[in-house]
């Protein structure tokens, strides 16, 4: 997989991208602020399964939480070392410092587990949406003051909380498409949707993750208005307030993947 992940890089170095105007957007790209603390911290880069449940956007696990609440700061892996926060027995010091996953009973560190391969990398509900995909480039959406500025110009208000991870899924040693799950905030609960497009960003898909387990009732009819959308052109809905702020979240999440892969 990795071998294949590097011939592909080479090559869509090489290829001019629909949605991806220079080498200069690329080399834009980086680890999201926790993975850059967690290097720093422990000397390699985490998957998003450190401190997420399913992988990156989706709810947070105890390990993330943990981190969330002591500040989210290289100060808080030492605020957190002693803890054993996925409760296998191992503190979370321990776990990381030996490339076990702090946030995963299942990975220890006698035996840490695929958490750190590629394919982990990618959530499964996102691999499910592309199956014809040989290969993955998840790209690590690092906001600058000038895509935050350009957001602002695009009717949204983007923020360092709002960085993600984009999934570009590749066939034929071409992108074929992005996807990005990402949080709606309704009546102080949050929900995960994902999102996905074609090679030319146009919106295939609007999903939610775990919809049996959401106490809310989202609409199809909703959820279905956003396909055929560019993703900088989606409108806000106001039917409602549940439309209001799905529809919010999509066009935050549409500006944010448009404008790091068209370059600031």
């Amino acid at each position: 997989m990795q071998r294949i992940l590097n011939a592909t890089t080479s090559r869509l170095i090489q290829v001019t991208l629909v949605f991806i105007l220079s080498m200069n957007a690329l080399s834009a790209f980086a680890m999201p602020s926790f993975a850059r603390q967690f290097k720093h911290q422990y000397g390699y880069i985490p998957s998003c399964h450190a401190c997420h449940q399913e992988g990156g956007g989706t709810p947070l696990n105890d390990y993330g939480q943990a981190f969330k609440d002591k500040g989210k700061n290289t100060a808080a892996f030492s605020l957190i070392a002693t803890l054993d926060s996925d409760h296998d027995g191992f503190n979370n010091e321990l776990e990381a410092s030996k490339k076990a996953n702090p946030g995963d009973a299942k990975s220890t560190p006698s035996k840490p587990g695929s958490w750190l391969d590629l394919s982990s990398l990618i959530p499964k509900e996102v691999q499910t949406l592309f199956p014809n995909a040989t290969a993955w480039k998840p790209l690590d959406a690092i906001l600058t003051a000038k895509d935050i500025s350009r957001a602002e110009s695009m009717g949204v208000n983007l923020s360092a909380e709002d960085e993600n991870t984009i999934y570009i899924p590749v066939a034929n040693r071409r992108p074929i498409g992005t996807a990005l799950i990402f949080p709606v905030e309704h009546q102080s609960k949050i929900f995960f949707l994902l999102m996905a497009t074609d090679r030319q960003l146009i919106i295939s898909q609007v999903m939610p993750l775990n919809a049996e387990k959401l106490d809310l009732k989202l609409d199809p009819e909703l959820l279905q208005s956003f396909v055929g959308t560019a993703l900088q052109s989606v409108s806000l809905n106001t039917t409602n307030n549940l439309a209001a702020s799905i529809s919010l979240a999509v066009k935050r999440a549409g500006v944010l993947v448009y404008i790091r892969l068209k370059g600031a």
